[in-house]
C-alpha cells in the first residue's frame, strides 16, 4: 500500500485565516526516485523548505515535483481565527484521513511537532477510524523529524503551493496541475 507524507501551512486571521494540510502520496516503486530527487533539490540546507526558497528556486522545485509520479491530496480548511489552529488542523486531518483511506493509503507520516501535539494527531486518527471509516479499517499516523525524511519535503512544497494559490497566486498550482487533488472544508472555528 502507498504511504502518504504530510505537512501543513496556515494563516490565523480574524476573518481570513485558513489551514492547509497537504500530503504527498507515492507508490512504493517510485519512493526511492522521489527521495533522491528531493535530496538533490535540498542542496546544502538541512531540509527543503518552501519558505526558505526564492521564487526561481520555488519554480524549479515545483517543476521537478510535477515530473515525479505522485499524487498530492490537500485539505484546505477555513476559517482559522486567532488561537484556533489546532482545531482547524484536527478538522483538516479528519478529512485528509478519509480521502487517503479512499485511495487505499493506510499510513500518514507527518512532520513531528511536540509530543503532546503529535498525540493529538494520533487521537484524531483514532476518532476517524471509529466514526468515519468502515468497521475494522486500519489507518495509522506516524511522526518523523522533518530533516530526516525527504518525502515530507514534497508535502511542504505542496502546502506552500496551495497556500500561494489560496492567496491568489496560481502560478505554482498550475505547474502541478492534475498532480494535486484539493478539497476545501469549513472548519466551523
Amino acid at each position: 500500500m502507498p504511504v502518504a507524507y504530510g505537512d501543513e501551512s496556515f494563516r490565523e486571521h480574524l476573518k481570513h485565516g485558513f489551514y492547509v494540510l497537504a500530503s504527498a502520496v507515492f507508490e512504493i516503486p517510485t519512493l526511492e526516485d522521489a527521495r533522491e530527487t528531493l535530496l538533490a533539490l535540498r542542496g546544502k540546507r538541512r531540509k527543503l523548505h518552501w519558505h526558505g526558497m526564492d521564487a526561481d528556486e520555488q519554480r524549479r522545485v515545483v517543476k521537478q515535483l510535477a515530473d515525479l509520479d505522485g499524487l498530492h491530496v490537500v485539505v484546505i480548511g477555513s476559517p482559522v481565527p486567532l488561537q484556533r489552529q489546532e482545531r482547524a488542523r484536527a478538522k483538516c486531518l479528519t478529512q485528509l484521513i478519509i480521502e487517503l483511506h479512499g485511495l487505499d493509503v493506510d499510513t500518514l507520516v507527518l512532520e513531528a511537532r511536540s509530543p503532546d501535539l503529535n498525540q493529538r494527531d494520533v487521537q484524531t486518527a483514532a476518532g476517524v477510524r471509529q466514526t468515519w471509516l468502515p468497521r475494522g479499517a486500519q489507518f495509522r499516523i506516524d511522526h518523523c523529524p522533518g530533516p530526516g525524511q525527504p518525502l515530507l519535503w514534497a508535502a511542504d512544497v505542496v502546502a506552500g503551493v496551495c497556500r500561494a494559490a489560496y492567496l491568489g497566486d496560481d502560478e505554482y498550482r498550475e505547474m502541478l496541475a492534475d498532480r494535486v487533488y484539493d478539497i476545501e472544508i469549513d472548519t466551523n472555528c
